[in-house]
């Protein structure tokens, strides 16, 4: 079973479709809500809704999530019902599957309750497909259109002087990467406040269009990054470290202790990420897509305004 636990939830949707193929007279049948078990439209909506909550229970690989709404609708032809069946959800995976499963249990449905009417030949069910889905990877983008420029800032004494290796800031200039960032300076540096205000600085007048820093943003006496860079943001962005913090607290309850800030120094993005690999890699997978979208945002801005 895929370990979702690091995707974040976003309302997610789906919609899927199935043919229910029969005669004629069945077809009225069903539009008349007439048959010798009682409604067909009824009873295959309810096991059609049925069935997209159950989906985890009936297909082993699929994870369970909490479906906060599905339905199911009918379009009548001369000998065919087209199902319809759409489920949504908050969740950190997709309802495709529960789409499908929905259409498929109420054509299911179709059938069981036509077959008196009709013989086996002339019942069947086809064209079962997936309509389209929407939320997740496929609608929040997680890589840039068009590459951008951005400067990784791992401050840390351990690994300055050598004694620790850097993997938390590694992690983040590679996600970056993999993000389509290009080029990516990537420096460490000692938990000094003048060194941490000179480099963010420089970067700043070179252009950079992303800066974050990695580390630095506990209660530790040495712990300097916020002190440093919150008076530097002319535009201040709350929410993108409240969005890391809530993420993060549903993995860890230390989360909360990241005093993290980040905002526009002019025309550059800057972040303060915790120095821990846990912290880090939460906070780059819980704001990559909103990066991506606001620096893309800012770009048009910056172009437009040029």
């Amino acid at each position: 079973m895929k370990d979702v636990g690091m995707k974040p939830e976003t309302l997610r949707s789906a919609t899927a479709t199935a043919t229910f193929h029969a005669p004629t007279h069945c077809i009225e049948r069903i539009r008349d809500r007439d048959t010798e078990k009682g409604d067909p439209q009824a009873t295959a909506r309810i096991a059609g809704i049925l069935a997209a909550k159950r989906t985890d229970e009936l297909l082993p690989l699929c994870h369970p999530l909490p479906i906060h709404a599905a339905e199911v609708h009918f379009a009548f032809e001369e000998q065919r019902v087209v199902i319809e069946a759409e489920v949504h959800t908050i969740g950190p995976t997709g309802v495709e599957m529960e789409a499908l499963t929905a259409a498929s249990m109420a054509a299911l449905t179709l059938y069981d309750m036509l077959k008196p009417y009709a013989e086996p030949e002339e019942l069947s069910i086809g064209d079962t497909y997936l309509v389209n889905k929407i939320g997740g990877k496929s609608h929040y983008k997680r890589t840039l259109k068009h590459a951008l420029s951005a400067t990784v800032l791992m401050v840390s004494n351990p690994v300055a002087d050598g004694n620790k290796p850097d993997t938390a800031g590694r992690l983040v200039a590679d996600g970056l990467i993999e993000a389509g960032f290009d080029p990516l300076d990537y420096q460490i540096l000692a938990d000094d406040s003048d060194g941490v205000s000179a480099a963010v600085d420089a970067a700043v007048a070179q252009g950079q269009p992303l800066i974050i820093t990695v580390g630095g943003t506990g209660i530790g006496p040495q712990d300097c990054v916020v002190e440093t860079v919150d008076p530097k943001l002319t535009t201040s962005m709350p929410g993108l470290m409240e969005a890391a913090r809530a993420f993060g607290q549903k993995r860890t309850p230390y989360a909360v202790l990241s005093r993290g800030v980040s905002g526009f120094i002019g025309n550059t993005l800057v972040l303060t990420f915790p120095g821990s690999q846990s912290g880090a890699e939460e906070t780059l997978v819980a704001l990559l897509p909103s990066l991506v979208h606001v620096l893309e945002i800012h770009q048009r801005f910056a172009g437009h305004a040029g």
